[in-house]
């Protein structure tokens, strides 16, 4: 029998000879990008988001026993390495307006505009702010699913500065001549209402003090909020924060400054201070509970204003610019 006809373009069975390697050089390859991570390790994963809920919630509950509060939060509000979110058409234009500080602008993909959005865009370009379309979903992890309405202002944390080294700079430059008037300071005991501490920085900008000064914990810091009720005066007067306001109070007093603590029952009545020309702290406490023991025992003596009526009291930033006013009328005769 005849073999059969090899067919047109058939390619004949050989075998294979001995291929040249690489030489190692190809090795590297080979390896691969190591293990693979952890879920909640991947900015995508959603184990990843979970996790960060899961951190936000911890941080609004405050430590647990024997722990710690998460980084970028403590347990007497924000920590100066927070950010603040400004959320809501209203309060974001509010904001806007006040020239408060702010790193960006989130407006939500194809947001319905009006008025406000408009306005917030228009502020947003003359002052430079970043504006950055976001969806929804992401806007709503960011804020952790406040109404938002499709606006969001990011404001960067406050810088604060050292209280006593503040304390002691203002000294110096007064001593040298460097600064006209007796150095003059507002310490916060126990206040918590961001708009009390606005108020405040903005009567301390009228009447010419240097600085306020806050404590780390379990008091106001610089909000949104008290950026705006002190209608700009926060760029003019540095608010300071005292890691532990007695240390500092104790500080202050052996720099050479008068430490008047304010209470409706004090032991001097304002209109009878005779230090007036001297450096000052001025100590306000919280409404409801005044000034706490270990404050009153550092202050050199506690002022009291008088008023009229025995059944009503001031609250604490109407107290202070009833004092700053007249320190500032004692100080110009």
């Amino acid at each position: 029998m005849s073999a059969a006809p090899k067919r047109s373009g058939a390619k004949s069975k050989s075998k294979k000879g001995p291929s040249v390697g690489t030489g190692g050089y190809g090795r590297r390859a080979l390896e691969g990008k190591g293990p693979t991570p952890k879920a909640e390790d991947r900015p995508y994963h959603k184990a990843f988001k979970n996790k960060e809920l899961a951190e936000r919630s911890a941080a609004k509950r405050g430590p647990s026993k024997g722990g710690s509060a998460p980084r970028g939060r403590s347990t007497g509000g924000r920590s100066k390495n927070s950010e603040e979110l400004v959320t809501g058409r209203n309060s974001v234009v509010e904001a806007l307006r006040a020239d408060i500080p702010a790193k960006a602008l989130h407006l939500a993909i194809r947001i319905e505009m009006d008025e406000r959005v408009r306005e917030s865009l228009k502020i947003a370009a003359e002052r430079g702010i970043p504006v950055m379309e976001t969806g929804k979903p992401e806007l709503d992890r960011m804020t952790d699913e406040a109404i938002h309405q499709g606006l969001v202002l990011q404001v960067p944390p406050y810088d604060y500065a050292d209280a006593l080294e503040t304390v002691k700079a203002t000294i110096s430059k007064f001593k040298k001549g460097h600064v006209k008037n007796a150095p003059l300071f507002i310490a916060l005991d126990g206040i918590t209402d961001p708009r009390n501490l606005g108020a405040i920085i903005r009567s301390a900008s009228a009447f010419s003090a240097h600085a306020v000064i806050v404590p780390e914990r379990r008091s106001v810091g610089m909000t949104a909020s008290a950026w705006k009720t002190s209608a700009g005066a926060a760029v003019r007067v540095p608010v300071t924060r005292a890691p532990n306001l007695n240390s500092t109070l104790k500080g202050m007093k052996e720099a050479g400054v008068f430490v008047l603590g304010l209470d409706g029952d004090g032991d001097i009545s304002l209109p009878d201070l005779t230090l007036a020309k001297e450096p000052l702290c001025i100590v306000v406490g919280s409404e409801g509970k005044g000034l706490s023991r270990l404050v009153r025992e550092n202050c050199d003596s506690i002022l009291s204003i008088p008023i009229d009526s025995a059944m009503e009291s001031l609250n604490a930033s109407m107290a202070v610019g009833i004092t700053l006013y007249e320190i500032s009328r004692k100080r110009s005769v």
